[in-house]
């Protein structure tokens, strides 16, 4: 399968200030796709402009008109399927079936925290996101859904007219834990990774190849217990928390190099931030405008 290039624009931007522009740019530049985070902040941005995903993709499908988009991603965090559903179906009707969900597990940063609970820890968070994906698979499917969970419930909610993807919008599960991997298998058009974050600080490129590696080989062997080819899952790498971190876009024969290795493991689309001045993302615009354009035609 050919390598796909796709962005991650952060929803740091007022709409009429920048913000806007980026995704219009991102769909002239010719990137498959254009993700945001969804969270009510994130790291080092906690204290400035943060704007709402869902809001923004909504605003982004009426500013564009072929650039697939999504979450990088969701999580259960702050989310409740009941809700999420209505709101995913609300975007794809919008941008006219062009969205795909993120989806993960969640973690311990602002958002666990926000609405005033206890962070979750590891095996709760596990336990949540297997009764929210399911959940959220029907929700998004059926007419009319009532189910009692330990977690979430949903009384006769009625998603009608549903999604204009049939027969529902795709699911990108980010998971690299055995339940996270058996849940994509199971449900997701495409698997999410960022690699291993343990090898982030001290580990090297090599061994970031061969953590992935290991990573699709899990991937493979979930979705044989789920009598599915594992050659049927989109697989993406949301670049930048690798050991290579920014390296691979200071030049598109870096790019070219690292998108290649890559490629070889099996990966179907890589997704690269869109550069933000002063922070982890900082790159080349020029540079990067540059990649966008002409190193998949390098890769061949």
């Amino acid at each position: 399968m050919s390598l796909r290039l796709s962005t991650v624009i952060l929803p740091v931007d007022r709409w009429h200030e920048g913000g806007r522009a980026k995704w219009q740019r991102a769909e002239e530049l010719g990137f498959h796709a254009a993700y945001t985070y969804d969270h009510l902040s994130w790291r080092s941005f906690r204290d400035g402009p943060w704007f709402g995903a869902l809001h923004t993709l909504t605003a982004a499908a009426t500013a564009t008109d072929r650039l697939r988009l999504g979450t990088l991603v969701t999580s259960p965090n702050f989310r409740h399927p009941v809700t999420l559903a209505k709101e995913l179906i609300s975007l794809d009707d919008v941008s006219g079936g062009r969205v795909t969900l993120g989806i993960g597990a969640g973690g311990n940063g602002f958002d666990a925290t926000a609405l005033g609970q206890e962070a979750w820890t590891p095996k709760e968070r596990a336990d949540r996101f297997g009764e929210f994906v399911p959940l959220l698979d029907r929700l998004l499917t059926e007419d009319a859904v009532s189910q009692q969970g330990d977690f979430y419930t949903a009384e006769e909610a009625r998603n009608l007219p549903g999604c204009v993807q049939r027969p529902r919008l795709p699911f990108a599960v980010a998971a690299t834990g055995p339940r996270g991997l058996k849940l994509a298998a199971k449900y997701g058009q495409a698997w999410v990774t960022t690699g291993d974050p343990k090898l982030y600080e001290e580990g090297t490129p090599e061994q970031s190849v061969e953590a992935l590696r290991g990573q699709i080989a899990r991937l493979g062997k979930g979705c044989a217990e789920a009598d599915r080819d594992v050659a049927d899952l989109d697989k993406i790498l949301l670049h930048g928390f690798t050991p290579d971190r920014n390296r691979p876009l200071e030049s598109v024969d870096a790019f070219v190099d690292f998108a290649g290795r890559h490629h070889e493991l099996g990966f179907t689309e890589l997704v690269l931030h869109w550069p933000i001045a002063d922070s982890d993302f900082a790159t080349d615009l020029a540079v990067f405008e540059e990649i966008a354009t002409e190193a998949l035609d390098q890769l061949g």
